[in-house]
């Protein structure tokens, strides 16, 4: 299984294409301060708007990046198409995925018994394990408890990314599968999904301060939870700040201000900050050491 310190990889553009030189430094840092997986072609990394090839091509980089280190490799497999998520995963498998990240299809709209048969299908697919990943605020859809409990009894299912907000879910979900892998999708509750059973974040923050994530998630893992909660109060204001707009805008913002990347684009139909939030983020940005 997958756990720990996670970061939900930007992915860099350069002229309007993906900018893989940068992407792959940006993972090689992500090794350097301690983090234990990296998540391509998430939500963050804009996969929505990434071709099949270019989805593919990020994750092959990601793995080769990782290659020879301690870092795992999440790779982000989800579409509204069954048959297309069970291609991406089946690649991510082939080129040494360690596991795959799989969203709720987004816009159709599948019924709770929609969403079980899609994932284990995709779960069948394969032979590496599978983290559901449910995020309604993106995609209208949301797993309820009693499929996500359904679904973690599939073999390869091995854990969820709650991206809901809701603590009462990951109680709920650890109580009854104590085994599976809880992530946090929030980074502003992290220790708090921590302290409550969870086992993993998955952090937008994390492309920008790794180290602050990877040592917070790991506090909590050893059981020092005062110096967790610390740092995820420390955190709090910046968290707040990556989700003034739409994610993840703020963070490649963020991101471009520190000097981790050379260019700032997006992909339409997101655009640059209003120029009041890039002020809040430049002075939010101050409070807070970006190493290099």
């Amino acid at each position: 299984m997958i756990s720990g310190a996670m970061s939900a990889l930007i992915t860099p553009f350069k002229n309007g294409k993906v900018d893989y030189a940068t992407y792959e430094r940006l993972i090689q840092r992500q090794v350097r301060h301690g983090m234990d997986a990296c998540v391509p072609v998430g939500t963050t990394g804009e996969s929505a708007t990434l071709s099949h090839q270019e989805h593919m091509e990020c994750i092959e980089v990601a793995v080769n990046a990782c290659k020879g280190t301690q870092m795992k490799v999440l790779a982000g497999a989800g579409s509204n198409s069954t048959q297309e998520s069970i291609e991406l995963a089946q690649f991510a498998q082939k080129i040494g995925a360690d596991g795959i990240l799989c969203v709720t299809p987004y816009y159709n709209k599948p019924t709770q018994e929609g969403l079980f048969e899609h994932y284990k299908a995709v779960a069948q697919s394969v032979e590496i394990p599978l983290m559901l990943y449910n995020v309604p605020g993106r995609t209208g859809v949301n797993i309820q408890i009693e499929t996500a409990l359904r679904l973690l009894e599939i073999e390869n299912i091995f854990g969820i990314k709650e991206a809901t907000g809701s603590l009462e879910r990951v109680v709920g979900i650890h109580r009854e599968a104590p085994k599976s892998v809880i992530a946090s999708g929030e980074d502003a509750i992290n220790y708090p999904i921590l302290a409550s059973g969870g086992s993993a974040v998955i952090s937008v923050t994390g492309n920008l301060l790794p180290d602050k994530i990877a040592d917070l998630t790991h506090c909590a893992m050893r059981g020092e939870y005062q110096k967790s909660r610390e740092i995820n109060s420390t955190l709090y204001p910046l968290n707040q700040a990556m989700f003034c707009e739409t994610n993840p805008v703020p963070v490649k913002t963020a991101m471009f201000l520190a000097g981790l990347i050379e260019d700032l684009e997006f992909r339409l139909p997101l655009v640059k900050l209003t120029k009041e939030n890039l002020c809040k983020l430049e002075k939010i940005l101050e409070k807070y050491e970006v190493l290099q």
